[in-house]
C-alpha cells in the first residue's frame, strides 16, 4: 500500500477508487479498522486475521438462512488492501449511546436465539470453530506483557467493590441495585471475597486458574455445539436498510461453531457485576428463552449452571483487557473496570473447573 493513510485508502476503496470519497472514521483498532463512505462501510480487518476462516465467515454471512439475523455483506468475498483482508458492507443505524433507555436488548436475545438455531450442517463451509476462548487468550498474553516486571505497571490492589454509576453501559445500575428473582438470580461471582489488597493482576490470573483449559484457549473445545456470533455486546447491533428496518448482528470476525452461553455471557457478567439491572437482563434473557434460545433453560428455571462459565470467562477477559489498557496507557482503573476485577476476586476463590463441559 502507498504511505495513504489507512481510513482514506479504506474510503477510497469503498468509493470504488475515487480518491477524494468523503468517509467518517468509524473505529480505528488493534483488530481493525471500519469507516463509513455514503451508504457503504468498509472494514480492514487485522492483519493476522485467520483469512480462511474469515472468507468463510463471510460466505455464511451472505447466505439466505442468515437472512434477518446477520448483516449481509455487499459481496461475500474478502478483499485486500495493502495486505489486509478488507470486507464491505451496507451502513446500519446503531445503538445510540446517548438512549441507554431504547438499547434493543430484547432485539439481541431474539437475534442470538435465531442464530443458535440456524442448521450448521447447510452453511458453507468448514465452519470454524467460536474464537471466544482465543479472545480470552489473547487477553490474558496482553494482561502479562503490560504488566511484566520492569515495565513499571500492574502494581494496583484491589479495593473492596464499589457501586459504579451508568458508565457507558447501557441500563446499569450500582452494585447494590442488583437483586435475585426467580430464574434470574447472580451467579457464584458474587460471593464475598477475602482478596482486598492483592495485586489486581494476581487477581484476575487467579480468576483464569479456576477455569477450563479450553475455556483459556489452552485446549481443544469440546466438539458439537451450534453457530455462535462470539463477540456479543450493543456496539454489534445495526438497523438493516431496507424496508424493515429491523435489528442486525454485526461483526463476523468471531463467528463459528462453539458454546452458545458465550455469547449471553457479557450481559450475564454485567448482571452477576453489578452494571446491568435485574428488569433489563430479565428483558433480555426472557426474549432469548422465548424465541427458543437453547442456552439459557427453559423458562422459569435458574439459567446460571449454564451460564456462569462463561459469565466468569467474560469477566476474566474483560477485566485482563482493562489492566492491560490501565497499564499501558499509565492511568487508574475506572470504576466500571474495578467492579470487573472485583468480580474476579470473587471467582478467584472458586475451585477449578477441570472437566470440560459440553456446549449445550
Amino acid at each position: 500500500m502507498n504511505q495513504e493513510p489507512l481510513p482514506a485508502a479504506l474510503a477510497a476503496y469503498a468509493g470504488a477508487g475515487q480518491q477524494d470519497a468523503p468517509y467518517e472514521l468509524l473505529a480505528e483498532r488493534e483488530d481493525g479498522t471500519v469507516v463509513r463512505c455514503g451508504e457503504i462501510v468498509a472494514k480492514a480487518h487485522a492483519g493476522d486475521s485467520d483469512r480462511e476462516g474469515l472468507a468463510v465467515r463471510m460466505r455464511i454471512a451472505a447466505d439466505e438462512a442468515l437472512a434477518g439475523v446477520l448483516l449481509a455483506p455487499l459481496r461475500p468475498e474478502v478483499g485486500y488492501l495493502g495486505g489486509r483482508p478488507v470486507s464491505l458492507w451496507p451502513y446500519g443505524a446503531p445503538v445510540d449511546p446517548e438512549r441507554p433507555e431504547d438499547a434493543p436488548w430484547e432485539a439481541a436475545g431474539r437475534l442470538l436465539a435465531a442464530l443458535h438455531q440456524v442448521p450448521v450442517h447447510r452453511l458453507p463451509g468448514p465452519v470454524p470453530p467460536m474464537r471466544g476462548p482465543a479472545k480470552l487468550a489473547r487477553a490474558l498474553r496482553r494482561l502479562a506483557r503490560a504488566t511484566a516486571p520492569g515495565r513499571g505497571a500492574g502494581a494496583a490492589a484491589a479495593g473492596p467493590a464499589r457501586a459504579a454509576g451508568p458508565v457507558g453501559v447501557p441500563g446499569a445500575t450500582g452494585a447494590a441495585g442488583v437483586a435475585g428473582s426467580a430464574g434470574s438470580r447472580p451467579g457464584p461471582a458474587l460471593v464475598p471475597s477475602p482478596a482486598e489488597g492483592r495485586p489486581a493482576g494476581d487477581l484476575v490470573r487467579a480468576a483464569a486458574r479456576t477455569l477450563p483449559a479450553w475455556v483459556r484457549g489452552e485446549a481443544p473445545a469440546p466438539r458439537g455445539g451450534a453457530l455462535c456470533h462470539g463477540d456479543l455486546h450493543l456496539g454489534q447491533l445495526v438497523r438493516g436498510p431496507g424496508p424493515d428496518g429491523g435489528w442486525r448482528l454485526i461483526d463476523v470476525d468471531d463467528l463459528g461453531i462453539g458454546t452458545p452461553a458465550w455469547d449471553l455471557a457479557r450481559p450475564a457478567a454485567w448482571y452477576a457485576a453489578g452494571l446491568l439491572d435485574t428488569a433489563t437482563w430479565v428483558r433480555f434473557l426472557d426474549s432469548y428463552r422465548a424465541a427458543g434460545g437453547p442456552a439459557a433453560g427453559p423458562a422459569g428455571s435458574d439459567p446460571w449452571p449454564e451460564l456462569d462459565l462463561a459469565a466468569r470467562a467474560l469477566t476474566v477477559q474483560t477485566a485482563a483487557l482493562a489492566l492491560a489498557k490501565s497499564a499501558e496507557n499509565h492511568r487508574r482503573l475506572d470504576d466500571v473496570e474495578r467492579l470487573m476485577v472485583d468480580s474476579c476476586a470473587r471467582i478467584a476463590t472458586l475451585p477449578p473447573d477441570l472437566e470440560p463441559q459440553a456446549p449445550s
